[in-house]
């Protein structure tokens, strides 16, 4: 299995969309909750720039360990995760661009053989570094999507 042009240009473009989306919108709207106990627009923020660098280390032990097993992460249980919310915007998408760029440059550089290393999800198997990539960016867009519907919704 070989990178393909939609993972390449997603990896290094998907999270823009958070820029773009957030531009027109008013600095309070980032902390409204669309319902009680849910995450507001800086939450989901927070957390996809967090789970940037669980992804990168992900990777980096799938490329070390034979088939390295993992749980589902979990933001609640995370307790760095705290440490990103402290975060200004600003510094957020600061961190995201950067984290982005070091993920970006480690998937495109990787040879043939060690895109096809494998870690094991344990909800969803055996997954190939191309596969976590993806399952990363399905991810983040959940997300992004989540953030474009909180900042647009004439309800809220």
């Amino acid at each position: 299995m070989k990178l393909y042009p939609s993972l390449i240009s997603r990896l290094e473009n998907q999270h823009q969309a958070i820029d773009n989306i957030l531009s027109t919108i008013d600095f309070n709207r980032l902390q409204i909750k669309p319902q009680p106990n849910k995450w507001n627009i800086y939450d989901n923020v927070a957390h996809l720039v967090r789970y940037q660098f669980v992804f990168t280390e992900r990777i980096k032990q799938i490329l070390i360990k034979d088939c390295p097993e993992f749980g589902r992460y979990k933001a609640e249980e995370d307790p760095e995760f705290e440490k990103w919310r402290v975060l200004n915007i600003a510094d957020l998408f600061e961190q995201l661009k950067q984290e982005r760029q070091n993920i970006y440059s480690l998937i495109t550089s990787l040879s043939d053989s060690e895109i096809n290393r494998l870690g094991v999800h344990k909800k969803f198997g055996k997954l190939n570094i191309i596969q976590w990539t993806e399952f990363f960016l399905l991810h983040e867009a959940h997300h992004i999507f989540t953030v474009f519907q909180i900042a647009h919704d004439t309800e809220l």
